[in-house]
């Protein structure tokens, strides 16, 4: 039998990556997309209006595609923005065009950019039509092309990286002990999306879960702690997201596992999935 084959998008770097990475350990061929294709590409990954922050992070398509080769499986890098419908589109075709869809797709990629951590009165319109681009209407394209296979095939996976933003109330002000508005609704919609594709498609094999990623200690987010002398995040690494979305969708008691959101740090916990 041919191997079951994925799509994770923002999978240069963090939780994409290590996601992409433990599901080709599962035995899944994977695509992977994010802007960054090749290492040292600088983006402005400033999450406020009043700060710049030009850099090239750690990682890149073309080391996650070498790590899923590394281990035995196929990989698929393709250059996508989310924000970008007209880049989301042409990265799906190619998608379809090379493996004719997926088995299971990891709507994890965001928009990090002004609107992330700006107050209310400050919020550029622009960030958030980016956050609801990136987090629903990307995921809606990539998904409307997709899932007719899914369907005919009679089941299919969908897994949107969600997080408490879109649900809980903010502890303070956006820097603060909170988030933007911006970020809030994106988030929310992107949830949104896994609980309607639920509804709709659940009796026809479709498994739609929202998994809450809890906090991660990706690259991003250790180089600016330590640039701004803050303490250690105390979060998990990225790993420990990635070994619970490949326990649901490779494992055999995991494909049974279904609901509508997943907490991945409690769930790698309770089935051992990671050395904590």
């Amino acid at each position: 039998m041919s191997a079951p084959t994925a799509l994770v998008t923002g999978a240069s770097r963090g939780i994409g990556k290590a996601i992409a990475v433990a599901l080709a350990a599962a035995g899944y061929d994977v695509a992977v997309s994010a802007r960054t294709v090749h290492p040292g590409e600088v983006r402005d990954y400033a999450d406020t209006v009043h700060a710049s922050n030009l850099r090239a992070l750690p990682g890149s398509l073309d080391e996650t595609s070498a790590l899923i080769e590394a281990r035995g499986r196929r990989a698929l890098p393709i250059a996508m923005d989310l924000t970008d419908l007209a880049s989301v589109g042409a990265g799906t075709q190619r998608l379809m065009d090379s493996w004719g869809g997926v088995d299971a797709v990891v709507h994890n990629g965001r928009y990090l950019g002004p609107g992330l951590m700006d107050v209310f009165m400050e919020v550029p319109f622009d960030g958030v039509r980016k956050m609801v681009d990136a987090h629903l209407l990307a995921p809606m394209v990539i998904t409307r092309a997709l899932l007719p296979g899914m369907l005919e095939r009679g089941r299919g996976h969908v897994i949107t990286i969600t997080s408490g933003a879109a649900y809980n109330v903010p502890g303070g002000p956006a820097g603060k002990g909170g988030w933007g508005l911006a970020y809030a609704a994106g988030k929310a919609a992107g949830h949104a999306m896994a609980l309607i594709l639920r509804a709709e498609y659940g009796a026809r094999g479709i498994r739609a879960i929202n998994v809450e990623p809890g906090n991660v200690a990706t690259e991003r987010k250790l180089i600016t702690l330590r640039e701004t002398g803050r303490a250690a995040p105390g979060g998990s690494p990225p790993e420990v997201v990635g070994a619970a979305v490949a326990w649901l969708l490779a494992d055999p008691e995991g494909l049974q596992y279904d609901a509508p959101a997943v907490d991945a740090q409690g769930l790698a916990k309770e089935r051992n999935l990671y050395d904590f």
